[in-house]
């Protein structure tokens, strides 16, 4: 049985969709990434989910209960950590953590244990009695992380836990999150690392405007992709871009330099591929852009993810 099941979700806002007809499910044991650019409605979709949103439509099941339905033992089946650090500055690591042991209702020997156990886990033992005004923001974002995992939930929601950390912060985090799905707890974990998401995900789901676009395995997703070509020329952009246009991407390294990407799509022929190369280095040549190198680059989460989602900057 599915640990959560979302079923035809909905939400709006002034009579625009944020959330529209999303249905996906996640296992015990799972580490499901939920991925999608600036306003794709990740975070609506998670509050939801942890029912601190009300949804337009549809359906979330939490172990066959309704979230907006839970008893209170079944809301312990749940553990949120928000992108912001909702942690008290003035207290010590030990103490955030009693406290919100407390809220979830552990007293004694159990929420002694807990905090314990929690402190080892996130690497914070040797510094549980430092107030945390004094932690790196590292510290500050595993002690959030912890505050989550105090109570045993059975499903845990990341949102962008790895946001501004330190690469050993982030590699205990990462490994952490790996070791609550070996316990058997789900994980959704909300990032726009790629890398991270393709290293650590058993599925991903990418979502833009509300609506699904892809999930499944990453390395699943990726089979059927193939390597672009990345061309450096000794050339300005605006001097190459023209006479590439509906060919090849063009983007400016510095003042002097540029990139080019020859994209390989899916229903290209390898001989039909190597044509449209061959005919980017033809048109380089007649610019007179040097070329600088060339190398091809396997395709991966992220480019699929800009594939899907667009390549324009978006606020």
């Amino acid at each position: 049985m599915s640990i959560l099941e979302v079923s035809h979700l909905t939400k709006a806002y002034s009579g625009k969709a944020v959330v529209d007809d999303l249905t996906f499910s996640i296992e015990p044991g799972e580490i499901f990434g939920l991925l999608g650019p600036n306003g794709a409605g990740k975070s609506t979709t998670m509050m939801m989910i942890a029912g601190q949103r009300r949804p337009d439509g549809g359906s979330i099941l939490l172990n066959g209960h309704p979230v907006d339905d839970l008893t209170a033992g079944h809301r312990l089946d749940l553990g949120l950590v928000p992108q912001e650090v909702a942690i008290y500055p003035d207290l010590t690591g030990r103490e955030n953590l009693e406290f919100f042991g407390q809220i979830y209702g552990m007293r004694g020997a159990r929420l002694r244990d807990r905090v314990d156990h929690v402190l080892a886990d996130i690497g914070l033992t040797e510094h549980a009695h430092q107030a945390v005004s004094t932690f790196s923001g590292g510290m500050k974002r595993r002690l959030n992380f912890g505050a989550g995992l105090l109570h045993e939930p059975r499903l845990v929601i990341l949102d962008e836990p790895t946001v501004g950390v330190d690469p050993q912060s982030r590699s205990h985090l990462l490994e952490s999150v790996q070791r609550q799905a070996d316990q058997g707890r789900a994980v959704i974990y909300a990032s726009h690392y790629m890398e991270e998401a393709e290293s650590i995900c058993d599925r991903v789901a990418i979502i833009d405007a509300g609506r699904l676009l892809k999930i499944g395995v990453p390395t699943e997703l990726l089979e059927n992709s193939h390597s672009n070509v990345w061309i450096e020329v000794l050339a300005t952009a605006d001097r190459i871009a023209p006479g590439l246009k509906g060919v090849a991407d063009v983007q400016s390294v510095n003042d002097h330099e540029a990139q080019v990407v020859v994209r390989r799509e899916r229903r290209d022929h390898p001989a039909e591929f190597s044509r449209r190369v061959s005919a980017v280095l033809e048109q380089l040549a007649a610019a007179d852009a040097e070329v600088l190198s060339i190398e091809t680059r396997d395709h991966n989460l992220e480019q699929l993810f800009l594939d899907l989602t667009g390549r324009n900057l978006r606020d």
